[in-house]
């Protein structure tokens, strides 16, 4: 069966990836210990979504890990309402506070815990590295400049050759 795109514009439906990035990242032991407990406490529902992964847009069964109390679909706007509780519950400013904010706490997090800046490009799916670092770029720790490093490595040269 196919749909006109008027049928799910609007609507929820499945589709790659917003920039087409696609991948794996590592998934810390918290958070999967969590998705374990909502597994168990929630399984996976079943719902009818119509899918455009394909280019071709068909109607299907699709299990969902996170649903409505009602067993539909976490839209934008659903998502967009449990974030302001959940934001207030942890006491997060409401100015810059949207939900996008978790991916800047995210790559904050990264930076000030000195992950390796490559790593942080990957993690947060950045097509470069010059686009992470502009990005985040003020949030890195700043060290104290290091004088005198080339000296230092020419007297310890200077001084192994005068034990030969």
């Amino acid at each position: 069966m196919r749909y006109a795109p008027q049928e799910y514009q609007g609507g929820f439906y499945l589709s790659t990836p917003k920039g087409g990035s696609a991948g794996t990242v590592d998934l810390d032991p918290m958070v999967a210990s969590a998705l374990r407990r909502h597994m168990q406490e929630y399984p996976l529902t079943e719902v009818d979504m119509i899918d455009v992964t394909s280019g071709n847009p068909v109607r299907r069964r699709v299990p969902l890990l996170f649903t409505t109390t009602h067993k539909n679909p976490f839209t934008d706007r659903t998502w967009s309402a449990e974030w302001v509780k959940w934001r207030e519950k942890a006491g997060w400013p409401k100015e810059h506070g949207g939900f996008h904010a978790l991916r800047h706490f995210f790559a904050t997090t990264l930076i000030i815990n000195h992950v390796d800046p490559k790593e942080a490009q990957r993690a947060l799916r950045h097509s470069t590295l010059q686009i992470t670092l502009e990005t985040y770029v003020h949030f890195w720790p700043r060290r104290e400049r290091r004088r005198g490093v080339v000296g230092d490595v020419l007297r310890a040269a200077a001084g192994h050759q005068d034990h030969r």
